[in-house]
């Protein structure tokens, strides 16, 4: 049987558990040290500890399970890793170098169930959710390439947006930062970390009153139910006016500012009547919310729907912008790699899958 990781224990539990096996407290600050600030791969690195700490740490738990598989290098500087976990599965994880620091984008689930049909993500379903280690490893992962490279570069920038509805996977994806954002440890500000829901309205007035103090992104896509039901069927089950009841309360709770992502998909719902329609939908909360606008990723397997042209994208702008929307155009990365969440690994299955019939044929 497999060792669990020790990236999913948060450090309260990682106190508990030295605890019950005989251990201070102090062993486990200087654990947390060893792991991620002097960022060691193996316990037998942590060579201040005694040995019947280490051999108990060695006995029950490993420094992480995800292996790489592949690496994409973009000419902006984007990398993009397709990750193996230990039960086979592959999973998607992507560093953007911005202005304003090194962003992780991090994936929770092993495929995706909600269906939207312009997402590469949901080409192939949910088989399970991530652990906290397997997503905590992720940035680890990338962390370990920035210290080898040499340079002094830390990751500064966390988006939950992989692959997979983060919200459906919510207490390891909590537990995921509350790791990260410990101050003894990685340190990464929560107001550095965004997490992304396609619009799960119990669990978002859940995220509310967890105290997290993070970014929410809410995936709309659409002014209406009618729109955002065809390219989005969660909105079957979670309308537009339920979702928009749970940001408010977000809003309340936590007086934070909220990002409305919205792909622009062209002639589907890039008009200047969807603006409009949008401005009236979010008009009263545009004091704490910012549309974020998404130029579309073309995926192979949805080619009913086209990128929306330079002009039109502009318009859309400046429509929200005259009706006192604030309003910014996401700024594309890594273009030339398979940018489009979930097509890196998509590919890979369908290229391993026709490898295996050339060889059963």
């Amino acid at each position: 049987m497999n060792k669990p990781s020790i990236y999913g224990l948060t450090f309260d539990q990682l106190v508990l558990w030295l605890q019950e096996k005989g251990f201070k407290k102090s062993r486990a600050l200087l654990v947390w040290d060893y792991l991620y600030r002097k960022r060691v791969h193996a316990f037998a690195d942590m060579t201040d500890l005694k040995a019947d700490c280490l051999a108990c740490l060695e006995e029950h738990w490993v420094i992480g399970t995800l292996t790489q598989h592949t690496r994409q290098e973009s000419a902006d500087g984007t990398n993009k890793f397709l990750f193996k976990l230990q039960d086979g599965n592959l999973i998607e994880t992507v560093l953007m170098r911005h202005k304003f620091g090194l962003s992780v984008c991090v994936t929770t689930q092993v495929g995706c169930n909600i269906g939207c049909s312009f997402c590469a993500s949901g080409l192939l379903a949910k088989s399970r959710d991530l652990s906290a280690a397997e997503i905590v490893e992720q940035i680890m992962r990338v962390q370990f390439m920035l210290d080898e490279a040499g340079a002094g570069d830390r990751v500064s920038h966390i988006v939950v947006m992989g692959i997979g509805e983060p919200f459906d996977n919510f207490e390891n994806m909590t537990n995921f930062i509350r790791i990260v954002k410990d101050q003894k440890g990685l340190d990464l500000a929560a107001r550095h970390i965004t997490v992304s829901t396609s619009g799960l309205a119990k669990k978002i007035k859940e995220f509310a009153d967890s105290d997290l103090k993070v970014n929410l992104a809410i995936s709309l896509h659409a002014p209406n139910n009618a729109l955002r039901s065809r390219i989005m069927k969660i909105n079957n089950a979670i309308p537009i006016e339920t979702l928009m009841e749970a940001i408010e309360y977000y809003l309340m709770r936590t007086k934070r500012r909220v990002t409305i992502e919205y792909i622009l998909l062209k002639d589907v719902n890039d008009q200047r009547e969807h603006a409009l329609e949008l401005a009236g939908l979010i008009g009263h909360i545009s004091q704490l919310a910012n549309v974020n606008l998404i130029p579309y990723n073309p995926v192979d397997e949805h080619s009913q729907y086209q990128r929306t042209d330079r002009e039109v994208v502009r318009a859309f702008y400046d429509t929200l912008k005259k009706q006192g929307i604030s309003v910014s155009v996401r700024l594309e990365h890594g273009t030339d790699i398979d940018a489009a969440c979930g097509q890196l690994r998509s590919k890979q299955i369908k290229k391993s899958a026709a490898e295996e019939n050339v060889v059963a044929g």
